[in-house]
């Protein structure tokens, strides 16, 4: 879905919508799903316990190792490679032009300077200042190509054009600096020009605040003449010193092949001193023109390569480093250059561009911070190159920890940095084991925090992708790992701030208009809580605690439940919470007694004919089931507002007899002898349950045997018999259904963990109140059946729920001392 907010600037647009897409889910209006929540196979219910904590896995793989280890071709080793040969040949050049320049002034100069004719002095004088000039300028040349490589404002053609008059360039800088509605012009659809136009002269605006507020001098800033344009001056020397470099070399070209082809080097002489000057400055010119020719090859290698073969361009392209990607490259080229010149020309060839961004990091100034983050934002975007980039962002704690460092940073200059080092972060919390690096960085969760801001003081900040940067990281590092959520519910004041972005008003909620960054602000605040309320162990139990001791936390999923009608999938997540928040028994009562959220749950449970909401029904049911699970006040509470005759009519509908099985027996079971009278309305149900024992499998099964029995201690023993008799159950075939479920499942899995229990405690009941079944199930083996319960006894199957594949509210009795119970009214006659 599209932003409807429309960007002025055309290269952060596309960088932003690119990442919006790919890495922060975003909701329509209205969004309707029938699946679960977390995807894959397996359990997410906390009746059953689940290996994966019943929680979002890390996106796009949850392990580094999972990540292809293909080789791929890396675009700038074409660039390394081009800065090798250059070097080969700069060299080559330079080691001539070195024994060039020895041998005139130790021999010609040194040895003959008096016996040279005057235009051979002359010419060698020439030569040497002309060899001595493209030297120099060659050697500064590649420092001031670094320099203007820098300037990433405004880089067009026609720049230096637009401020080659020095007066009219400082007009500029005061009119850019007092007057925005002179620098950024209005924007019209119609004319593409102006639209181009603003976001330069924004840009440009941006850039010299920011320049004249640098505490230190930049390069490509550095006013070398008074009133000039001194962004663009160290690109213009540089032009002037190549242009000086071409015309040395021609000129030693052109001077030593006329002296060679003359050979005219004074009269002949018999003189020991003057017989080897004709071989002397046959090699000197020889060695010119060697060394002159050379660099012109050099010189039409890059020309060639360069302008004509667009290397930089192609290598741009290939890496899709987007707009700046030209100045990118040229300056990753620079430095690959200078290194095989400076040192080994073996040099250059090491360097890659994730090393080179990961090195300006550490820089102090925001064009080469942000040449950093741009080419790995891009690179971790990449279909191609994320993979690696990843990796090895990872495994440097510097980088890592230089990112987190710059989510604290709040200047607006600042802000396209800070938004690229969020998108990083974000990737890198995406992977298990950089997730695990990035929580590990001291100060990590606070950075973190500090994105999420409202941001209703400064309203010139756009804040919106900072609190979904922000979120999307927290969720993604929460993602199957108790370690970072413990940190994350540890961090000071980020607990409340996550919990502030649950809660939407009525006028957002139901406002058609609503912008997308707010719903998926909510979503993804959803999200973070509940990965924290579904953690497992001491740290589930912390969280949920402190969670549920957060006023706002309740009231906000009240809020989603009664008003977000139009996002089915935000009140997905809210009634999870509190399903979540309900296995704390204090969080429990307190979501009871919140003004609404019972009728609220129970509206949506027993709501018939809407579209799609079949699986948001089937989670309030069990929000439900959880909210009365072993609490007596709450089951009061229930009985006191809601008709039992509704929760009954429920069963006729397959998507809610789960649940609306485990709340009547959790009325029954919990709710005391008090409210038995309010209770009677459930023995219409039992001819569902008998028939549902007698024919279902696996969880109706289990849930089916725990309700009758609980319909069994409120009818008593002859109105079971006629139960059985209106069901056309004969009592044998009941008691053998229970007795082959004991054989069928001598090992129950995961899905019902308390089917074993539910039949033992049906068949004490029957065995209590009527002799005939002891012989029934003596029949039937009972006893043998009994025996292996007891042998294969184990924890899964004393708790009523599990936060992952932890047990959390133990039963109240053993299945050993259930099964003990049995065999003695077995033996007992």
């Amino acid at each position: 879905m599209k932003s409807k907010k429309e960007k002025t600037n055309q290269s952060r647009e596309e960088a932003s919508s690119s990442t919006e897409v790919e890495n922060i889910e975003i909701i329509s209006h209205p969004v309707i799903t029938t699946h679960r929540l977390t995807s894959g196979a397996g359990s997410d219910t906390f009746f059953e316990p689940n290996l994966r904590d019943g929680r979002e896995q890390t996106p796009q793989g949850s392990n580094d190792n999972s990540l292809p280890r293909t080789k791929i071709p890396a675009p700038e080793k074409r660039l390394t490679l081009f800065a090798l040969r250059l070097a080969v040949l700069e060299k080559a050049a330079s080691g001539l032009g070195s024994l060039g320049f020895v041998w005139a002034t130790v021999v010609l100069l040194g040895g003959f300077a008096i016996k040279l004719i005057r235009k051979d002095f002359w010419f060698v004088t020439v030569i040497l200042v002309s060899e001595a000039a493209r030297t120099f300028s060659r050697s500064h040349e590649l420092e001031w190509q670094h320099q203007s490589a820098w300037s990433l404002a405004t880089a067009g053609r026609n720049s230096f054009k637009a401020l080659k008059s020095g007066s009219k360039f400082m007009v500029r800088v005061v009119k850019a600096l007092f007057s925005p509605i002179y620098a950024v012009q209005p924007v019209s659809e119609r004319n593409r020009r102006i639209e181009e136009d603003a976001a330069k002269a924004q840009e440009f605006q941006k850039r010299i605040i920011g320049y004249l507020t640098q505490r230190a001098w930049h390069g490509p800033e550095v006013p070398l003449l008074p009133y000039s344009g001194w962004v663009f001056l160290s690109k213009n020397i540089s032009r002037v010193l190549s242009w000086l470099q071409i015309v040395s070399a021609i000129a030693c070209v052109s001077l030593s092949l006329i002296r060679l082809i003359e050979q005219n080097y004074g009269e002949d002489s018999v003189e020991l001193e003057t017989q080897n000057r004709g071989s002397a400055l046959n090699l000197f010119y020889s060695l010119a023109v060697a060394e002159a020719i050379i660099f012109l090859l050099e010189k039409l290698y890059w020309t060639w390569k360069i302008v004509h073969g667009k290397l930089l361009a192609q290598v741009s392209q290939d890496c899709d480093l987007g707009a700046d990607g030209m100045v990118i490259v040229k300056r990753f080229f620079y430095d690959a250059y200078s290194q095989s010149i400076t040192g080994s020309i073996f040099d250059g060839i090491k360097m890659d561009l994730v090393t080179f961004a990961e090195e300006l990091l550490d820089s102090t100034f925001l064009d080469e911070q942000l040449i950093a983050v741009r080419v790995l934002q891009r690179f971790v975007k990449s279909s191609t190159f994320s993979a690696e980039t990843i990796r090895k962002i990872g495994t440097n704690a510097r980088v890592i920890e230089r990112l987190i460092e710059m989510l604290n940073w709040k200047s607006s200059e600042e802000e396209e940095i800070r938004k690229a080092a969020a998108e990083i972060v974000s990737q890198l919390a995406g992977k298990k084991h950089s997730a695990l690096r990035v929580a590990g960085i001291p100060g990590a969760m606070e950075s973190v925090s500090s994105l999420l801001y409202m941001g209703k003081e400064n309203t010139s900040y756009d804040y919106s992708w900072m609190n979904l940067y922000g979120l999307l990281i927290l969720k993604r590092l929460a993602a199957g790992n108790d370690d970072n959520c413990f940190k994350i519910g540890n961090t000071r004041g980020l607990l409340p701030r996550v919990i502030d972005f649950t809660g939407p008003t009525e006028r957002v909620l139901q406002n058609e208009l609503v912008s997308d960054s707010q719903i998926r602000a909510i979503r993804s605040s959803l999200k973070v809580v509940r990965m924290l309320v579904r953690s497992t162990g001491t740290t589930g139990k912390t969280l949920r605690q402190e969670i549920s001791e957060i006023v706002f936390t309740v009231s906000n999923m009240k809020n989603i439940l009664e008003y977000g009608g139009r996002y089915i999938e935000l009140q997905r997540l809210a009634i999870d919470i509190l399903t979540g928040l309900a296995m704390d028994e204090k969080a429990k009562e307190r979501i009871a007694s919140t003004g609404g959220v019972i009728r609220l749950l129970f509206s949506i449970f027993l709501s018939h004919g809407v579209e799609g909401r079949s699986s948001v029904r089937s989670e309030a049911g069990e929000a439900i089931a959880m909210l009365t699970l072993e609490s007596k006040r709450n089951c009061w509470l229930i009985l006191k507002k809601v008709d039992v005759v509704k929760l009954v009519a429920a069963l006729d509908d397959p998507a809610l007899q789960l649940n609306a099985l485990r709340i009547l027996r959790n009325l029954c079971a919990y709710s005391g002898e008090e409210c038995r009278g309010q209770l009677q309305k459930v023995a219409e149900a039992m001819p569902f349950v008998l028939r549902a024992t007698m024919e279902k499998k696996e969880k109706l099964l289990e849930t089916s045997i725990g309700l009758t029995t609980q319909i069994c201690m409120l009818i008593g023993q002859n109105n079971f018999i006629t139960e059985l008799e209106r069901a056309k159950i004969q009592d044998k075939k009941y008691v053998e259904t229970l007795t082959n479920i004991l054989r069928e499942y001598k090992f129950p899995g995961i899905e019902v963990p308390r089917i074993r229990r539910f039949v033992v405690q049906q068949a004490i009941w029957m065995m209590k109140h009527h002799k005939h079944y002891v012989e029934l199930f003596k029949l039937f083996e009972m006893e043998n059946l009994l025996e292996s319960v007891g042998d294969s006894t184990s924890d899964l199957e004393c708790f009523h729920v599990f936060s992952g594949s932890v047990g959390i509210s133990q039963h109240r009795k053993h299945l050993s001392d259930l099964v003990d119970a049995a065999l003695e009214l077995l033996n007992s006659t």
